[in-house]
């Protein structure tokens, strides 16, 4: 990214070595450790919610409920879908890479408010024990949506308990944005402008800038499901003088942008995956800037489109319908650049660009089909089918948690200073990318044929394709399963990686790996644009 003055006397010490015992973990400050411990959670609650899924794909291979019960079947899907989004999806990249790299790209020896950041953690390890109390006290069985009055009348089921959880976290969200906007606005290195920073701090801001708009009205939204459930006021219920769309519209108020909140940081991994890996700098640089705030301020604009079959304006309908096919814009604008990045560049095929490509395949599959449920004609025909748990497993599963993969893969020399073995992180990669398709491609046909989603039977005539589905997902299971499997043994058995394995440009990459406690021996100063890969021959040890 820039040339700098830079001591190069790496102290013997790193943060990792900085004390070893567990109150030296649990009451850190460094944000490099902080982004551990966010690490080690999510990664248990991305195994967890994966469990729910396996029972869901093994219960659906017949067409008849064999192995789950239907309240089982329904609090399943439930916890699968609080756990994944609330619990892996929103907070994986932002406050795991975003933690550990963040004040590394620009330049600062910590976040703003380091003590802050240690309680956003705690905020949200509180916020899963309620989720763990979720599953003691019986599960929940109402969607990760909780749809009203559905969960504040009806289920005997633990709303309050899923409910407060998810609103506990929404805290540890809003305090990590204000911590990243605060460092980005006032602790950049000297000479890092802002048409300086990397892709994917820009990513992290516009991230920041919805988590901080977007999330106070959800934690309202769960608070007046727990007045009118305990209480009995009458708020979204229609039997009590309620509106159920209000919940509705409040709800997606938030949820849709917090589809930003995790792509976004994936788009920003990606850029520095294309980048790297094909030696190139990034095409219009200043474009991608652009399209990334373009994409959070269209991404409070398309709500609607989810309510198409609830009755809402024609007029209202077709505003919501123009707008969600706006914010296509932006991101075809994204997956052209990076397209064009690559166009003459000396493409390294490593593990890190694997999986930069899977990213572009299938989130250009998940939004191409995001414009056909933006089509008001057509979501009628799709909706709540098998087709929308497709299109929103490409965006979410094949878009974000692949490009979290490729940059845990791409950051892992830096955090632990060690390399993993390049020919099963390969392996991993494609395991994956088969594994993905063959899970939930079937699933747009079956959608299309009008299997509807959450059911916990079906005709026979959509078996084929379910045990094609099923099938995919022990593929991606073990696809998941190999990356923490090799790269728990590159931490004991790894080749050490230097501080700068991939010839990556970047402020993150010009200290050592691991770097020390403080990040930096002297703070850099940025004199060079970003992606300053001169040329082609710019060789990295490693090809």
């Amino acid at each position: 990214m820039s040339t700098i003055a830079l001591d190069q006397r790496w102290p013997r010490d790193h943060y990792l070595s900085s004390g070893f015992r567990l109150r030296d973990w649990l009451l850190t400050t460094d944000h490099k450790r902080i982004g551990w411990l966010y690490f080690a959670s999510i990664t248990f609650f991305f195994f967890l919610g994966g469990i729910a899924a396996l029972l869901i794909r093994l219960e659906l291979i017949t067409p008849r409920g064999d192995l789950l019960s239907p309240d089982t079947y329904n609090e399943m899907f439930s916890m699968h879908g609080i756990i994944m989004v609330w619990f892996f999806l929103i907070p994986s990249i932002p406050n795991t890479l975003g933690n550990f790299l963040i004040p590394l790209m620009v330049g600062a020896r910590d976040l703003a408010f380091p003590r802050l950041n240690l309680l956003s953690w705690y905020i949200y390890t509180i916020g899963a024990l309620f989720v763990v109390l979720t599953v003691l006290l019986g599960a929940v069985d109402t969607g990760w949506t909780f749809y009203t009055p559905y969960s504040t009348l009806f289920t005997n089921t633990a709303v309050l308990a899923a409910a407060t959880g998810v609103f506990v976290v929404g805290f540890s969200t809003i305090l990590t944005g204000i911590n990243f906007m605060v460092t980005l606005h006032k602790m950049r290195a000297p000479g890092l402008t802002w048409m300086r920073l990397p892709l994917f701090a820009w990513a992290t801001y516009a991230t920041s800038l919805i988590m901080i708009l977007a999330t106070p009205v959800l934690s309202i939204t769960l608070l007046l499901i727990a007045v009118e459930r305990i209480f009995g006021i009458g708020i979204f219920d229609p039997a009590l003088g309620g509106d159920p769309i209000l919940f509705q519209h409040l709800f997606w108020f938030y949820s849709h942008p917090a589809v930003y909140i995790m792509i976004l940081p994936g788009m920003g991994v990606v850029s520095e995956l294309i980048s790297c890996f094909s030696r190139n700098r990034l095409f219009s640089y200043k474009g991608m800037v652009i399209s990334v705030m373009a994409i959070a301020l269209f991404g409070f604009l398309v709500w609607g489109h989810h309510m198409f079959v609830a009755g809402q304006s024609m007029y209202a309908g077709i505003m919501f319908s123009l707008f969600s096919f706006l914010v296509a814009l932006p991101s075809a604008i994204k997956t052209f650049n990076w397209t064009a990045t690559l166009y003459r560049g000396r493409i390294l095929l490593t593990a890190p660009m694997l999986y930069a490509f899977s990213f572009i395949g299938l989130f250009t599959i998940g939004g191409l089909t995001g414009i056909i449920v933006a089509a008001m004609t057509i979501d009628v025909h799709v909706h709540d089918t098998y087709f929308v748990v497709a299109h929103f497993h490409y965006v979410m599963v094949g878009g974000m948690v692949t490009a979290y993969l490729g940059g845990v893969h791409f950051w892992w020399p830096k955090m632990t200073g060690k390399m993993y073995s390049e020919i099963w992180s390969k392996v991993a990669a494609l395991a994956l990318f088969i594994g993905f398709n063959l899970t939930f491609f079937p699933q747009f046909i079956l959608g299309y044929q009008g299997m509807p989603r959450r059911y916990h039977e079906y005709p026979e005539d959509f078996q084929l394709l379910n045990v094609m589905s099923s099938l995919g997902a022990g593929v991606l299971a073990i696809g998941y399963l190999l990356p923490l499997v090799y790269l728990t043994w590159s931490l004991f058995k790894g080749k050490p990686a230097g501080a700068n394995p991939w010839g990556a440009t970047g402020l993150e990459w010009q200290t050592s790996s691991p770097p020390p406690k403080h990040n930096f021996v002297q703070i850099p100063t940025v004199t060079e644009p970003p992606y300053a890969y001169r040329d082609q021959d710019n060789t990295a040890p490693f090809g």
